[in-house]
Formats: C-alpha cells, structure tokens, sequence
C-alpha cells in the first residue's frame, strides 16, 4: 500500500482556511503533515480545526523536520519567491498561490531552480480548473465558437481598508492591489484560452491611495500578436448590492459567459443556446476548482501526467510589469 503524500501548508491566513485546508482534509492519499506560520498561535490554532499534528513557524524548520513531500505557500506575496525556491533546493514539490513572484526576473529564478534540484513547482490558478471554464474550453477547443476574437472580464470587490493585512497595502510587498489580486487571474484565463499568443500593446489605468500604496481599482487592455484583445475592470471599492464577477469570450461564430455559465452560437443565422445542462454537484465552483487543482498537481508529481514546466507564469508576469509601468508612466506599453 503507497504511503500517503505528506504536505505542509505554509501560511495560516484566509486561503490556507477556506480553500486548501478543507479541500486537502477530504482528499484520498494525501496527509496535512503540518502547518507553520510566523504567528505560531494562529498555525496551532488551525491545526487543531483540522486535526493536523505537527506546526512550525519558521519554514526552514518544516523543511528539516517535517519530512513533507509537497508544501503549499499561502504567505504574503514578497515571500513566495524565497519560500518557494528553499522547498525546491530542499527536495520538495511545491504549490505557490499567485503570484509565484513579484517580477518576472523572480519568476525565472524559480523556474531555474525547479530545473536545477528536479522538483515541480505550480502556481495556484485555480479559475482554470472551474467545471464552467472548462466547459467553455471545451466548446473552443471543438471550434463551436469559431476563432476566438475577444475576452472582456472583470471583478468588483468591497474590501474596507481598516479589514484588510497591512502587507496587502504596501506596495513593495504586495506588488500590487486589486489588479494583482482580481485582474491577474482574469488575464491568466484569457491568455490561458487563447493559447498564449505573445502580447504586442498594453495599455492600463490603476487609481491608487498613495504614491508607495497600492491601487483600489483599474483598467487594463492587451492586444495579441494574432489579434486577440483582452480587457478587464477591476475594483476593491465597489460600492453596490454585492460583489461582481464577469467573463465573457467573444467568437467568430458564438459566445460564452461564466458565473452562470452560458454558451451561444450561430446556426443557419440564428443565435441558439448550446449551454450545457447536467446535474449540479453539491460543491462550490470555488471548492470544486481548488480540488481538481491539487488532484492535477497530484498528478504532476507523480508522474501520471506530463504537464511542461509553468514558462506561461514568465508570460503572465511581464504582462502584469507591462500593465504596472504603463499605468506608472500614462502611456501604452510596446512588448
């Protein structure tokens, strides 16, 4: 019988509580093995909510004791470059919530390591892994749609200030605010669909509190080399009924939509609705993504899938520079 996958979550904060946690407790094969955070209170905390055995507050140490197989780095965004790159010298796999760092010279310095110690690294996409985006994949990929032409999303969020982790409001460890947290995502989903074509413009707008603070909210267009553009809004600040959500793709032949999911296409000149129907699992979309992502990485390390290394993370974050010096210097970015 194989022994389970033993996995350390590193970082005690929301995403470990509601997304990884709950979705690792209820996979077949694997162990929480432990969990370590610099509030050693909070980590014992949450383990004890999770029946996990072991904590740490130092990552150092649950790379030396812990004897783990894989880590999954929820910490704040500055230190998932450094914490990454230490489980892979230490033999370890490891699954990094976005973004994997906070440029894209640190991007390669963890994929050069991943090569260089033979370990795999993956960075927390989990919109990917959605049944509806999938879907939508789906009707693409079989050329229903016809040639994709157009992605337009966004994502509204209220998040008072005084609620939020300081962290998050600093610039030079966050990286960035609400286009970092809400676009980056969306603009991975685009790219992601249409294949990663390389970007030739981009152009943005970011409303920031503070010259060293990060943006409540922006804009950013890109243009692809075969003639894709994708946009997307973004706000921390929206003032409404709730939060918004939207994801549209735009065909040559039909169209879809996510959140609810609904497909359309043109037959013999009229638009017909060819969204899927079937049973609704008992799951979130939120839940059920996070779990088919850990089940795909599982997958990776174990060799049951040949996935390549995440050079599309490269792609993503010099987009995401392109769309921070953009906004910075008021004028379109030629890449």
């Amino acid at each position: 019988m194989n022994d389970p996958i033993r996995i350390a979550v590193i970082g005690a904060g929301a995403i470990s509580q509601v997304a990884h946690l709950p979705v690792l407790r209820r996979l077949g094969g694997v162990e929480v093995a432990a969990i370590c955070d610099n509030d050693l209170g909070k980590a014992q905390a949450l383990a004890g909510r999770f029946e996990v055995q072991d904590t740490y507050d130092d990552i150092e140490e649950v790379l030396r004791y812990a004897n783990v197989d894989v880590v999954v780095i929820c910490t704040p965004n500055h230190l998932h470059e450094i914490h990454v790159t230490s489980a892979l010298a230490a033999g370890v796999h490891a699954l990094c919530e976005r973004p994997l760092a906070l440029n894209a010279v640190g991007v390669e310095r963890v994929l050069a390591a991943s090569e260089k110690y033979g370990k795999r690294v993956m960075v927390g996409m989990n919109h990917r892994f959605r049944s509806d985006v999938q879907a939508v994949r789906g009707f693409l990929g079989g050329g229903d749609l016809g040639a994709l032409q157009a992605v337009r999303g966004g994502w509204y969020t209220f998040q008072p200030s005084r609620q939020m982790l300081g962290w998050r409001l600093r610039r030079n460890e966050a990286g960035g605010g609400a286009m970092l947290d809400l676009g980056l995502p969306l603009i991975d989903l685009g790219m992601w669909l249409a294949g990663w074509p390389a970007p030739k413009r981009i152009s943005a707008h970011l409303t920031r509190g503070s010259k060293d603070g990060v943006e409540d909210m922006g804009s950013a267009l890109l243009v692809l080399e075969n003639g894709v553009s994708i946009a997307v809004d973004v706000s921390w600040r929206h003032l409404g009924e709730g939060e918004r959500f939207w994801f549209d793709i735009l065909g040559a032949r039909g169209s879809a939509m996510i959140q609810p999911l609904r497909i359309f296409r043109e037959q013999h000149g009229a638009v017909v609705d060819v969204t899927p129907t079937g049973a609704i699992g008992r799951e979130t979309l939120f839940t059920q993504s996070y779990r088919a992502e850990w089940m795909y990485f599982l997958a990776v390390i174990k060799g049951d899938v040949n996935a390549p290394p995440p050079r599309d993370q490269l792609a993503l974050q010099r987009v995401l520079d392109a769309i921070y010096r953009s906004a910075d210097e008021g004028r379109d970015v030629l890449l």
